[in-house]
């Protein structure tokens, strides 16, 4: 084993004191200093370069059934992250070598490297790995390629536009030759839409009539509505339905702190009218072509048709809590990650 272990002190690790109502705060974690661990037979030892902050994250701390269980009382804040071997008895990870997986909120985990996979600074900036070519934009690819079985020629919206999904959503489809309308909140991010990923229209959601606006930029009806965020926009899209339209439930950042009244969509027989199809799904379940669409985004990146947004907060494990919140508070744009100093 080959370490670099000396100055490295104790772990900083944020950890779910208590189950959050409502919005999260400051008094639902806890702030650790371990040891450091030591990696046994076949694992490793990583320090935290980047950690990925992501709106499913609330749902984890609820206790309630989900795809994935919740995390647990004292436990380590599941996150996904990019780390730096350190130290390694694992034949696959070298000291040196930049990993993504799901190592929590913590400065050093150590693994056994199961779901963890070796990335090259060289090809993309190592926070990209958590982003446009991680769950992001698998997420994005799947969600609207499979789930939304997307056709040349078609008018997709997409809410949450200027988020790390929707706004590779959004690109995507002009890739595939569609015309995009994105929904998002304030003139800034409505301009970035337009002006630099090359949406056809935007909507600002805070400052518009969200149905009316959808009747003058999708006049023959949405033909995939890609729904980031529920509640009244979700509502307002499926008025404005195309014959076998589908809509795509990839999340409902809108809803996430309202666990006791979640406001479903009232409108919702204009499925059975527009003979339309509504269908949830969770990235997980297509593990097995994660490199079928990396290869595909990355190349999509490489020859300029998707630019990558992201918003990368310099900090410490310590600042995630309130970085945390920036999401729920529409306060990002593209994909937002905190960097550990």
């Amino acid at each position: 084993m080959t370490a670099d272990t000396a100055d490295t002190g104790a772990n900083r690790q944020v950890r779910l004191a208590r189950r959050p109502v409502g919005e999260v705060r400051a008094e639902d974690w806890t702030h650790t200093g371990e040891p450091v661990g030591v990696p046994g037979d076949g694992e490793f030892l990583g320090r935290t370069r980047y950690v990925s902050l992501d709106p499913a994250m609330r749902g984890w701390l609820d206790d309630r059934p989900s795809y994935l269980p919740p995390v647990g009382l004292g436990e380590v804040m599941r996150a996904g992250s990019v780390v730096e071997v350190i130290a390694s008895n694992h034949p696959k990870f070298r000291v040196g070598d930049h990993v993504v997986g799901a190592f929590g909120v913590q400065e050093y985990a150590v693994s056994d490297g199961k779901g963890a996979l070796v990335v090259d600074p060289a090809l993309a900036p190592l926070s990209t790995y958590l982003g446009a070519l991680g769950m992001p934009g698998m997420t994005a690819y799947f969600g609207l390629l499979d789930v939304g079985a997307l056709k040349e020629g078609e008018t997709v919206v997409v809410s949450g536009a200027a988020g790390a999904v929707g706004s590779i959503v959004g690109q995507i489809a002009k890739v595939k030759g569609c015309r995009v309308v994105g929904i998002a909140g304030g003139p800034e991010k409505c301009a970035l839409l337009t002006e630099d990923l090359g949406f056809d229209a935007a909507i600002d959601y805070r400052a518009e009539d969200v149905r009316k606006a959808l009747r003058t930029h999708a006049p023959d009806g949405i033909d995939v509505y890609f729904d980031n965020v529920g509640g009244p926009i979700l509502d307002a899209a499926l008025t404005r339905l195309a014959m076998h339209a589908r809509v795509v439930i990839c999340g409902a950042i809108s809803q996430y702190n309202n666990e006791s009244a979640v406001q479903g969509p009232s409108n919702y027989l204009s499925l059975l009218v527009r003979r339309a199809r509504m269908e949830g799904f969770v990235v997980f379940d297509y593990a097995r072509r994660y490199a079928e669409a990396a290869a595909e985004i990355a190349g999509w990146i490489g020859d300029g048709r998707i630019k990558v947004k992201e918003q990368v907060v310099e900090g410490t494990v310590d600042d995630f809590p309130e970085t945390l919140q920036m999401l729920f508070r529409g306060e990002n744009t593209g994909k937002l990650v905190l960097r550990l100093g």
